[in-house]
């Protein structure tokens, strides 16, 4: 197994690519902590992953408060009595519209979800790595900081301050055997997919996405499971300040 042991939290886990990730954790040996505001799904989530034999627990957490964040971290080192792997996942995206329509409440939303809990997972989750001796952070970023398409300007953006934030934590951490890397998924099929459309979901409006996209789908939770995998584990104990593209071309 390829992460045998290692204690990792997973925000937005309750779903889409966060809970994708917590189940190919759990395949690969890990003990994971499922952070969610959503109760019931985070907590369904958990319990299928003790079901098959693996170890989780669930803990209701909102990524843009501090106490929340230190929480998760507490409830991990407290049951396992250390933590290898934040995998910052949680995110929002506001509806796919001109930019000037997006509220400023959707507006400081979304820089909240996105940007301000990578400030709060470093606060909470750095002292602990140090004093282990390193650990390693995934954030989950988007094509839409590196290619961005019109209707999505501010999740963009705030997409394109999880990109340079990945980036300058690997160099600032660098020392401390900290690692930093980051996802950039395409389009996904999750719950987010007619939010970010700002379409139904339909097979012709799925065309339209999917023209642009070479290998000719969206993503998947596999897709992106597989990608924090492998920057979580050992094998990739070189890499820092990487952010993958998982977009089957579309950044090219």
């Amino acid at each position: 197994m390829r992460m045998r042991d290692m204690v990792a939290i997973v925000t937005g886990g309750a779903s889409g690519f966060g809970a994708g990730i917590c189940r190919a954790y759990a395949a690969e040996g890990a003990r994971v902590v499922v952070g969610d505001l959503d109760e019931s799904k985070g907590a369904a989530v958990a319990a299928e992953i003790c079901t098959s034999g693996a170890d989780a627990l669930f803990c209701r957490a909102d990524v843009s408060q501090s106490q929340d964040v230190k929480r998760l971290v507490e409830v991990a080192t407290r049951r396992h009595g250390r933590l290898d792997v934040m995998v910052n996942n949680a995110g929002l995206c506001h509806r796919n519209q001109p930019m000037l329509s997006v509220t400023e409440e959707e507006f400081d939303r979304i820089l909240q979800v996105n940007v301000k809990s990578l400030y709060l997972s470093a606060v909470a989750c750095v002292p602990v790595f140090r004093e282990l001796g390193g650990g390693a952070f995934v954030n989950v970023a988007s094509t839409g900081g590196l290619r961005p398409r019109p209707g999505l300007t501010w999740y963009n953006g705030s997409k394109g301050a999880a990109i340079v934030l990945t980036k300058s934590m690997a160099v600032e951490l660098a020392p401390d055997r900290i690692r930093v890397n980051a996802i950039c998924p395409v389009l996904g099929e999750t719950g987010m997919l007619t939010t970010a459309m700002g379409l139904e979901d339909t097979p012709e409006n799925r065309a339209r996405f999917t023209s642009s996209i070479p290998l000719g789908r969206l993503s998947r939770p596999a897709d992106v499971a597989n990608a924090a995998v492998f920057l979580a584990e050992p094998a990739s104990e070189f890499l820092t300040g990487v952010c993958l593209e998982v977009d089957g071309g579309r950044s090219v």
